[in-house]
C-alpha cells in the first residue's frame, strides 16, 4: 500500500506540475520515472500478497493499462527531453493528465477491493 500510494503523490505532482508549467522539464520526467517505479514494486507486491495471479476484471485491465501508459509516457518524456525539441516539450502535456486519469482507475478500485476484503 505504501508504494501504491508513493506513486500516486509522484506521479500527480509530477502530471500536475507539468500541465501547470506547460513545459516538459527534467524535474517532471524524475516524478514519472519515480511514479512508475512507486506503482511497479506495489503492484508486484500486491500481486506476491494476492498469490501471483492476475484477475481479469476492471481492477486488473485497467491496472495493466495504466501501468503500461505509465512507462510509454515516461519513456517518451525522456525522448523528448533527450532531443531537445522545444515544441515537442511543450506539446508533451496534452495527454498527460488523460493518463493520470485512467491511473486513477485502478487505484480507487483497489482502495475499493481492499475495504471490501477488510469488512
Amino acid at each position: 500500500m505504501v508504494f501504491i500510494n508513493l506513486a500516486l503523490v509522484f506521479y500527480t505532482i509530477g502530471v500536475w506540475w507539468e500541465r501547470l508549467s506547460r513545459t516538459l522539464r527534467p524535474a517532471h520526467l524524475a516524478f514519472f520515472w519515480a511514479g512508475f517505479v512507486c506503482d511497479s514494486t506495489g503492484t508486484e507486491a500486491m500481486r506476491r500478497i494476492m498469490g501471483g495471479r492476475f484477475e481479469l476484471n476492471l481492477h486488473g485491465v485497467t491496472g495493466l493499462t495504466a501501468l503500461t501508459l505509465m512507462f510509454v509516457r515516461a519513456l517518451w518524456a525522456s525522448w523528448v527531453l533527450a532531443r531537445g525539441d522545444e515544441e515537442a516539450k511543450h506539446r508533451f502535456h496534452r495527454f498527460s493528465v488523460l493518463v493520470w486519469a485512467i491511473w486513477l482507475v485502478p487505484y480507487f478500485t483497489g482502495y475499493l477491493l481492499s475495504m471490501a476484503m477488510r469488512g
